[in-house]
Order: structure tokens, then C-alpha cells, then sequence
């Protein structure tokens, strides 16, 4: 079972995001590593997952896969839009030895409570028995999964294992601190409160460009620590979010591009020369 602070990781790209950059994943995993997270959860949100077709997603967590070398647990971030490409990346995802599948509900369409059953289920089915967990992130999916799905959820597919949730405020989190599920702090700023309140780590987009900050916190987490975290990623929002972490690798010395997948932008002129001058004003690591 995951355990502890995870990277929800850039994925690298090239040509203007048109292609994975598969030079780069091993010195970005060598990062995390060498950082003391305790793991990587790939192709989600921050990994631009569901802008890259089927195939890359398969190419990208194999590289991910080959880059760790069982130094890191990696999760496989497999929703897509729909339930067979769903089945098939977390099919394929345990079929080459991730740790974890993990699933967000296809966005556009708002899933009633039966349809978020069916679709879930499927996708635990398929990558059975690896753990299986759902991303909640309802302000990216479009609708809330429902507490109700999730228990029997749990007691038909015994590999479902947890859940991922982003969810803020504190009231929208909580509800999702379940009996029997391994619950990961999305949002930087409650990592704090989800710890205390039974949450077993963190998925932070934010330990991408700073993980030895997230896994701090995770290991003593303090409401000071979970603060912080929440001003450097207030700013980092401040700009095009995958652009500017990877941008934020590359000033660590990272060989990842900035480039992202459209309909994503990069930054502009004015916004790296804004977020270079804040990042040397930090202090140092």
C-alpha cells in the first residue's frame, strides 16, 4: 500500500509538448529520490495525463516505471475519458509493475451515483489485485463522488484500497476521511489537518518543484509547515501551473522543459522573469 509523501509529477515533454521527452524521466525521478520522497503519482492533473493519447500514457509510465527501479512507489494515474480506456491504461499499469492504479471520474459528463459505480468498479477490476484508489477532485471532474460509491465500492472490489482527494475547504475534505480507507492529501494546505484526521500521506503537485519542503511537513506535520506550503503553491498558481513547475525543476538543475501538451500554454516573457526572480529570493534548499 502507498505510504507517506508523493509527487503528483510533471510529465516531460518536448517540440512544444508534442512529444514525451523520454531522456528527461530518468534524471527527474534521480530528483525525487534524491530528495526523500517516498514516491511519484504519474499522469494525474500536474502530468497533463488526460491530454496525451492512450499510448503515451502507456510509453510514459513505463518510463516512469523503469526510471524508479523499485527506489520509489509509483502510482499510475489512469482516467480517462472513457471506461474501456480507462480499463486498458490500469490494466496496463499493473501489467508492468506500478504500485498503485489511480483513478479520477471522466470529466464533461456529471455521473450519477450509478454510473460512478459502474465506471470505478471496472477500473478496479482491471488492475486487480494491485491497489486501486479514487481521485476525488470534484472542481476538475466536474461532480463529487459520492461517499456511498465509494463503500460499495469497497466491499465488492477488495483491491480498492483508498482515495486521493483535492477537494477544499476543510469541510468538502473531511467528509472523505472514510473508516477503512488509505486516504492522500491533495491540497497542500490541509496536509496538516488530514494527517491528524487520519490521512496516511500526501500527493502534492507542489513536491514536484519542491519536495524536500512537502516531505518535511508530511513526516512532522505542523499547521506552520502545512502553511507555508500553501504560500508557495498560492504563488505557483499564479501562473500557467505545469508550465511554471516545470520551469521551477529547471532552475534545480532538472533537464525538463517547460513545454506542455496544448490546450495548455507556457509562460510568457514577463511570467518567467516573475517567477525566476521570486524563486531566488527563497531560501536555499
Amino acid at each position: 500500500m502507498l505510504r507517506g509523501a508523493l509527487a503528483a509529477s510533471v510529465t516531460p515533454l518536448r517540440d512544444g509538448g508534442a512529444e514525451l521527452d523520454d531522456d528527461a524521466f530518468g534524471p527527474l525521478v534521480d530528483f525525487f529520490v534524491a530528495s526523500g520522497l517516498d514516491g511519484i503519482m504519474a499522469l494525474g492533473t500536474s502530468g497533463e495525463g488526460i491530454l496525451l493519447s492512450p499510448v503515451e500514457r502507456r510509453r510514459a509510465a513505463d518510463l516512469f516505471l523503469q526510471a524508479s527501479d523499485r527506489r520509489l512507489q509509483v502510482a499510475v494515474q489512469c482516467g480517462a475519458q472513457t471506461t474501456a480506456d480507462t480499463m486498458t491504461l490500469a490494466a496496463h499499469a499493473a501489467e508492468v509493475g506500478a504500485d498503485a492504479v489511480v483513478v479520477i471520474g471522466p470529466p464533461y459528463f456529471p455521473l450519477d451515483e450509478q454510473a460512478q459505480y459502474a465506471h470505478f468498479f471496472a477500473a478496479a477490476v482491471a488492475c486487480a489485485p494491485l491497489p486501486f484508489y479514487v481521485y476525488e477532485f470534484a472542481s476538475t471532474s466536474g461532480y463529487a463522488v459520492a461517499p456511498a460509491v465509494l463503500q460499495r465500492l469497497r466491499e465488492d472490489a477488495p483491491n480498492v484500497a483508498g482515495l486521493k482527494v483535492s477537494d477544499t475547504p476543510w469541510a468538502a475534505f473531511e467528509r472523505y476521511l472514510l473508516p477503512g480507507f488509505d486516504v492522500f492529501v491533495g491540497p497542500e494546505a490541509l496536509i496538516h489537518q488530514g494527517l491528524e484526521g487520519g490521512a496516511v500521506g500526501a500527493v502534492s503537485a507542489l513536491a514536484s518543484a519542491f519536495p524536500e519542503e512537502v516531505a518535511s511537513v508530511v513526516r512532522q506535520p505542523t499547521p506552520a509547515g502545512a502553511a507555508h506550503l500553501a504560500e508557495l503553491r498560492s504563488f505557483v498558481e499564479r501562473f500557467p501551473r505545469q508550465a511554471a513547475l516545470k520551469r521551477l525543476l529547471g532552475l534545480r538543475g532538472v533537464p525538463v522543459r517547460e513545454d506542455v501538451r496544448a490546450p495548455l500554454r507556457g509562460l510568457t516573457v514577463a511570467e518567467r522573469e516573475d517567477l525566476d526572480a521570486w524563486r531566488a529570493g527563497l531560501p536555499p534548499v
